[in-house]
């Protein structure tokens, strides 16, 4: 390849990450907390509910949902991770949710840096049952926590709406 080409490809792939960032209608951010250590960071978008209801018009039950807005969720973590009875070495992972009214399953998916709305079933590391409760007070933006319980221990908590769903996070 001559160096005209690789300038003009990597021009028209930053160009393309700019337009999906700016695509972007949710803030987005990221929860970190340390264990054993090493920092495990989940970076997502914070759509709001805006009189929507969760289960119906977003994060419909029965449908694979993205677990926030814009790109996939992303978990990094540097050390290997039991989330809930699943063992997640260490890297790079997407999450997404199936949510059902009485059960929900966190996906942990081989592909990270992926738009959200390109879940591929193919690339599943793993799915886990999360905790299904109800939340004290209705949260209208979506909120993701790493809540320490532990030295080498975490909760995974995922609230929006009235709901809240549950995992344990333990470095191993």
């Amino acid at each position: 390849m001559t160096k005209k080409i690789i300038v003009v490809l990597l021009l028209a792939t930053a160009v393309f990450a700019q337009g999906k960032k700016a695509g972007r209608v949710s803030p987005h951010d990221k929860t970190t907390v340390t264990l054993g250590g090493k920092e495990i960071t989940i970076e997502y978008g914070r759509p709001y509910l805006k009189g929507r209801s969760v289960g119906n018009e977003v994060a419909p039950y029965g449908q694979v949902w993205r677990t926030g807005a814009n790109e996939a969720t992303k978990l990094t973590t540097p050390v290997n991770l039991k989330i809930g009875t699943l063992a997640v070495p260490a890297g790079s992972y997407s999450l997404y949710t199936l949510p059902t009214e009485k059960v929900w399953k966190l996906i942990v998916n081989k592909t990270a840096d992926q738009w959200g709305t390109e879940y591929n079933q193919g690339t599943d590391f793993g799915r886990v049952d999360l905790k299904l409760a109800k939340a004290a007070a209705s949260v209208e933006q979506l909120t993701i926590s790493l809540d320490k319980a532990g030295e080498k221990k975490t909760t995974l908590k995922i609230a929006w709406g009235t709901t809240l769903v549950s995992v344990p996070v333990v470095v191993q």
